[in-house]
């Protein structure tokens, strides 16, 4: 019986999307986190009336024909970048990203990751860095002297030293954009790579045309809503239930066919 394969299909794919939503709800307080969500496409037909075939000698149509579908699968499970909420901190290292944009982080390995959390820190050379220790680019150090550090909304690091009475530029930080952020590929720690569905990154200054602006003392907030997932968490299960249904009434007439033979 095809319903077998079809239930346990179905019961796979909420499965699945239980998992997606565990893990929005998990990362609930995770800075600039982007929550998922998955997108089934229905499996193969199998055709017992071919449509459009002629049902008569004299060339009648048939316009409806019969096909049976055989289950579901998962067809993607992309990200959601929409803008999270700020929070202020007061932290100078704090960077929220208000609009499009991402920041640039080297990895030890030379090469460019991209990432929205902007929970930075001082590192031992003073450079800007992640909270694992990873360079901010464009590299920009911090002189061990500063009384303030300041970040504008264009991304200008400005610094006063106790011998100056005037802001010293010391660094510009910059932002990268994709033409398909939802291509990006998600490597842990907030941080993303970049790949060919989404595109070569584009940097700019932020404020600039199609990047958006920074604000010091900020943290953009997961912008996963308790409350969709929460709907969708009970959608999924009923889901479940119904296909789990299907799986034990398709074994109860199977049995029963079987004891009559």
């Amino acid at each position: 019986m095809g319903s077998l394969n079809i239930a346990a299909t179905g019961m796979l794919a909420q499965q699945l999307n239980v998992d997606v939503i565990a893990n929005n709800i998990a990362n609930l307080n995770t800075t600039a986190f982007k929550r998922q969500r998955p997108e089934f496409v229905d499996l193969l037909y199998q055709t017992e009336i071919q449509v459009g075939s002629t049902s008569t000698d004299g060339g009648t149509v048939i316009v409806s024909g019969a096909e049976f579908g055989t289950g579901v699968t998962v067809g993607s499970v992309y990200r959601i970048h929409e803008q999270g909420n700020l929070l202020r901190t007061g932290n100078d290292f704090d960077l929220a990203i208000e609009g499009k944009g991402f920041f640039q982080i080297q990895k030890p390995d030379g090469t460019t990751a991209y990432m929205r959390a902007g929970a930075f820190q001082i590192g031992p050379s003073g450079t800007i860095v992640t909270s694992q220790g990873l360079t901010v680019q464009p590299g920009v150090t911090i002189p061990n002297d500063a009384l303030e550090v300041s970040i504008n909304d264009s991304g200008e690091v400005l610094v006063k030293l106790a011998s100056q009475t005037a802001l010293q530029n010391v660094g510009q930080l910059q932002l990268a954009n994709f033409p398909n952020e939802a291509g990006l590929k998600s490597l842990g720690d907030n941080l993303f790579e970049a790949t060919d569905a989404s595109g070569a990154a584009t940097t700019g200054t932020p404020g600039s045309t199609g990047f958006g602006t920074l604000l010091q003392g900020f943290l953009e907030t997961s912008n996963v809503n308790m409350v969709a997932e929460i709907t969708s968490l009970i959608a999924a299960q009923r889901a479940y239930e119904l296909n789990s249904k299907v799986l034990q009434s398709s074994d109860e007439m199977l049995s029963t066919l079987v004891s009559t033979i």
